[in-house]
């Protein structure tokens, strides 16, 4: 596993990790894979992608609740990420979303608390004030947020008095590139990592022109589309993905991205090549 470092906080972190969007449902509650789930995130921390992804509103909670599941007898070898519901974003509401995903996910903390999406109606220092409580009471070790653009970052980083934003979680992959523009600029200035989610964009990638593109590069170096796909953006500067895998075979093949390098000029090839 290659890892990068986490903000400016020192924590290494894998470059590559698992997220759990449509694990346990997508808004509601699905049982139907749970086994299947639970195996593939097991098998996935075994393979190193020990930075998992989840939220309390995926399955309507029920995706932190297998991931709680999967990292029995785990827990200090895996990072977790959660995050809260904009609903939830006052100061009581934070406090109390934090206790909902704790205890789904049958830990004491967790690693990285994210703001999921801004708010147009809780102001940001309220919620940023229950953010760095939850930080000093040990029960988040790091605090972030998730498609914020730059001026929503500088306001809710203004926001904190004693901590700061580590990461910023964003739709980033290579056929959907605006946020090259706005916030990664910023967040390369302020030392804030980008996670990028949907990496692979459901697999719209795989479609079209863009996979033709990724399997001539990818012949150079015996690799598929998803693999050329992943390695280009986890060569980006503070940058981690998060690719969803509910299958084993699918975790194998994201193994394939890592332990190796695009040169210059076929990165520069992708770009030119796949337009967004």
């Amino acid at each position: 596993m290659e890892y990068r470092e986490l903000g400016r906080t020192g924590e290494k972190v894998p470059v590559l990790g698992m997220g759990t969007w449509g694990m346990g449902g997508r808004f509601e509650r699905d049982e139907r894979y749970d086994e299947r789930e639970i195996r593939s995130l097991r098998f996935g921390i075994e393979m190193g992608l020990t930075l998992i992804d989840t939220a309390e509103i995926y399955g309507a909670g029920h995706a932190e609740e297998l991931v709680g599941e999967a990292i029995k007898g785990l827990r200090d070898k895996v990072f977790i990420i959660t995050k809260v519901w904009p609903s939830h974003y006052t100061y009581e509401g934070v406090l109390k979303a934090m206790e909902g995903s704790l205890s789904r996910l049958k830990t004491s903390y967790v690693d990285l608390y994210l703001l999921h999406w801004p708010s147009a109606t809780v102001p940001i220092e309220e919620t940023m004030r229950a953010m760095e409580r939850l930080i000093d009471e040990g029960k988040t070790r790091y605090i972030g947020v998730s498609n914020f653009n730059s001026a929503e970052l500088e306001e809710a980083m203004a926001s904190l008095s004693r901590h700061e934003i580590v990461a910023n979680e964003i739709r980033y992959n290579i056929l959907i590139r605006s946020a090259e523009k706005d916030p990664i600029p910023f967040c390369l200035k302020e030392g804030i990592t980008i996670i990028a989610y949907r990496p692979i964009e459901r697999g719209s990638i795989l479609t079209g022109y863009v996979r033709e593109a990724l399997e001539e590069v990818g012949r150079k170096y015996g690799k598929t589309p998803v693999q050329v796909a992943l390695n280009w953006l986890i060569s980006k500067p503070m940058t981690v993905a998060i690719p969803k895998a509910s299958r084993i075979e699918h975790l194998k093949e994201l193994a394939g991205s890592l332990g190796w390098r695009l040169s210059e000029e076929d990165v520069r090839l992708l770009e030119e090549r796949i337009k967004w």
